[in-house]
């Protein structure tokens, strides 16, 4: 009786100690992928820039274009907004009505040029460099040549302006005096709520005036390298496991 009742404790007690390490590699891998998931989750990053906007009537729209390429007409109104965003859909718009005939009123109409409304907004000191202080909010009537771009229009009214090789802005004004849409670790999300005054929603980002995202990395989530990392990790703990019982 004796020998008979001792083989099913000593198969029971291998078998929890067989169980024992499987189940804290399990554990171990779980939390990892847990702790890496965060890790991708929190990387979300935004971007410092101006952002370019064209007036729809009453409302703000991001502009599909750069201002290099725009040819306004007599009686546009545009913007320029000095922001931390991820992306065009969470762009901060300009502070400002877009009104062609208050901000145009003492600049009369004259033959052989058109007349560009523009609105400059250097943004909130929560977007700033690390350093420097935003100018106030501005705008101003360009009186421009009939084919004249958004760019030239601009530069007649808020030099100097400073851009990279892209063709993108890097500075209006002198603001900042260092910098060109670098990528700012952790929440690019900054709102101060008085840059919403404006209704509608931003359209597509432009190469010439929003930052393109690295390849790898949507800025919203883990990136497809972390996740297929997190894969193997799971598949080498899933394989460990059969193979510990393939040696009961």
């Amino acid at each position: 009786m004796t020998r008979t009742s001792s083989a099913p404790t000593v198969t029971r007690t291998s078998s929890a100690l067989l169980r024992s390490p499987v189940a804290a590699l399990l554990a171990v891998l779980l939390a990892a992928s847990g702790v890496l998931l965060g890790a991708g989750g929190a990387q979300a990053a935004g971007y410092r820039y101006w952002s370019f906007w064209e007036a729809d009537g009453k409302s703000w729209g991001y502009a599909t274009q750069g201002p290099s390429l725009v040819r306004p007409d007599d009686g546009t109104v545009q913007g320029f907004r000095f922001a931390v965003s991820e992306d065009s859909a969470d762009a901060d718009r300009p502070r400002h009505a877009p009104d062609f005939a208050a901000i145009c009123a003492e600049t009369p109409a004259k033959g052989g040029a058109k007349r560009v409304a523009l609105v400059i907004d250097p943004g909130t000191a929560e977007d700033a460099p690390a350093g420097e202080k935003p100018p106030a909010l501005r705008t101003a009537c360009a009186q421009v040549a009939p084919d004249a771009s958004s760019a030239e229009a601009l530069a007649s009214v808020a030099k100097p302006l400073r851009y990279d090789s892209s063709a993108m802005i890097c500075a209006i004004s002198g603001y900042p005096k260092s910098g060109c849409g670098e990528q700012v670790s952790g929440d690019g999300s900054k709102k101060d709520g008085s840059g919403k005054d404006g209704s509608g929603k931003p359209s597509a980002p432009e190469a010439s005036s929003a930052p393109a995202a690295d390849d790898g990395d949507s800025g919203g989530g883990p990136s497809a390298g972390l996740l297929l990392g997190i894969g193997a990790v799971l598949l080498l703990g899933v394989a460990a496991v059969f193979q510990a019982r393939r040696r009961r």
